[in-house]
């Protein structure tokens, strides 16, 4: 039978309809312990008790109304996300995609009411993936996702990791903002350097532009401190925030500081569904389970145990050739052979992802038990153990 779904997914395998935790079942009733997490959505896991409670008890109540009204639980959001990052205004929109579109909106407008003389262009890093809309391909590095939908908004792209290249860059031309994630998910689990991050930071004070930290990926804690650009000691003027925030349903947050909070003004931009009932009512599940419930707190040893068990695979095999990224967000470098032990793994009844054709990327929830851990790296260190030689090419 022909799907009536439009064919923009390379979908495959098996078909999941049940999840408990850390693991999914399939159509078929095989378990999979989950290390992927949907993309790094469901942070709290499958099925997690207070989540579906919560869910279920707003449906019963209301599920949308709009923003043309108040929202309490919105506004309780909001200000959580603003004591956990040092930011003074939120806008809440449906994806990551939207909450980058809305960063740079928010950096257009500013940039036109600065005392700087800065251009209306966006400075992005190469192998950077900010979203699929118009405005985020259009700071996303690839030229074959852009391609297609030219002419774009007007964008540079820099060496990510390169300071004079930076430096360089703005002396050319300041632009309206600079726009970066400081651990690239799809581009490769590349980690953007201290001094790079603080590099940034003192450029965009001296020229005047906005400093974008797209954290849709990394943030939540998911790189051991709640947004990663934490570990600069230095902060962004806008935060991006999606994929975990709600657990599960659609929502992204674009974060701003300072005067940048009230630069966007009524009819200036806008969501229907954005901050609703229903999903604000999860988000504020997950945050509260984050922090007073202690999760993020108990990631840290997880975390450590990760590094040192990825380390100790690429001291062992020589198919392995680097470790990449940090906290719950980390990887294997396997050149051409990244699909064949996806594959092989997803043969083990282990679920786990690629990026930028080479990394195996691991991505679990949050509520992934340190046995499950220890089992997944001991099947991966089957697998590559497996194969003194090189792997047959899959591409």
């Amino acid at each position: 039978m022909t799907s009536s779904l439009m064919s923009t997914y390379r979908s495959g395998g098996p078909q999941y309809v049940a999840g408990q935790g850390a693991v999914l079942f399939d159509a078929e009733g095989r378990e999979w312990v989950d290390l992927l997490s949907g993309l790094g959505v469901t942070v709290l896991g499958h099925s997690h008790p207070r989540w579906v409670e919560a869910v279920q008890e707003q449906a019963a109540r209301l599920v949308h109304t709009s923003n043309l009204y108040p929202q309490a639980t919105a506004e309780k959001v909001a200000r959580h996300l603003c004591e956990l990052t040092h930011m003074d205004g939120v806008f809440f929109s449906n994806s990551g995609t939207e909450a980058v579109e809305c960063a740079l909106k928010l950096a257009r407008k500013a940039a036109g009411q600065g005392q700087h003389a800065i251009g209306t262009h966006f400075l992005a890093l190469e192998g950077s993936f900010h979203g699929r809309s118009l405005g985020s391909l259009s700071v996303t590095s690839n030229a074959g996702y852009r391609s297609p939908f030219a002419p774009s908004l007007e964008a540079r792209f820099v060496p990510r990791n390169e300071v004079q290249a930076l430096e360089e860059a703005f002396q050319r031309g300041a632009p309206a903002a600079l726009i970066l994630e400081p651990i690239q998910g799809e581009g490769g689990l590349h980690v953007l350097d201290i001094a790079y991050l603080q590099s940034a930071r003192e450029l965009c004070d001296r020229y005047g532009s906005v400093l974008i930290s797209d954290e849709v990926q990394c943030g939540m804690g998911r790189s051991g401190t709640f947004v990663a650009f934490e570990k600069a000691g230095v902060q962004p003027d806008v935060i991006t925030l999606a994929k975990p925030l709600a657990g599960g349903l659609p929502v992204g947050a674009t974060l701003a500081r300072g005067p940048l909070a009230q630069t966007l003004r009524p009819g200036d931009h806008g969501s229907t569904f954005g901050g609703g009932p229903l999903v604000m009512q999860a988000a504020w599940v997950v945050l509260d389970e984050l922090t007073r419930g202690g999760l993020l707190q108990d990631l840290a040893p997880k975390a450590k145990r990760l590094t040192a068990g990825l380390d100790a695979l690429v001291a062992r095999h020589e198919l392995a050739s680097e470790r990449r990224g940090y906290g719950w967000m980390q990887g294997l470098v396997l050149p051409g052979q990244a699909d064949a032990v996806q594959a092989a793994m997803g043969e083990l009844g282990f679920l786990v992802g690629t990026a930028a054709g080479d990394v195996l990327r691991l991505l679990p929830p949050f509520v992934l038990t340190s046995e499950q851990l220890d089992q997944a790296l001991t099947a991966l260190d089957d697998v590559l153990g497996a194969y003194p030689q090189p792997l047959p090419c899959t591409s």
